[in-house]
């Protein structure tokens, strides 16, 4: 894993709402506004940009943990614009916090944790679970 970040390094991302973003379940649609799962998804995106950048050819980065505090909608068509903060690097783990606003408009705040591990111990992980060696 390249050490190229510190803590307080940031990365940025956009997205306008779309209507596959909005609160649906099993097939009923709840609110024509961003969904907490969807803003869930770019708030990790959001902070796996770090991740793409550290890991090696032969690494990946892995999901652990999202914590979303989701504060305010976001319309279908509205623009969400991420922030994400490294906070900690620690070993493999990269711990940021994030800002998710539409203009000045604070929608959600939150932490998200991904790990990088060698390709190789991922798919070992993965095969076990699935009884495959």
């Amino acid at each position: 894993m390249k050490s190229i970040f510190k803590a307080g390094d940031t990365k940025t991302f956009e997205r306008t709402v779309r209507p596959e973003d909005s609160a649906s379940f099993e097939g009923t649609h709840v609110h024509p506004v961003y969904a907490t799962f969807g803003l869930t998804r770019d708030a990790e995106w959001c902070s796996r940009l770090f991740v793409l950048e550290m890991k090696e050819e032969n690494e990946e980065g892995i999901g652990t943990f999202v914590d979303v505090k989701h504060l305010s909608p976001a319309l279908i068509g509205e623009t969400v614009r991420f922030e994400a903060t490294i906070e900690e690097i620690s070993g493999n783990a990269v711990n940021c916090s994030f800002i998710a606003r539409v203009n000045d408009r604070t929608i959600a705040t939150g932490k998200t944790g991904q790990k990088v591990l060698l390709k190789s111990k991922l798919e070992e992980l993965f095969n076990g679970l699935t009884g495959k060696m």
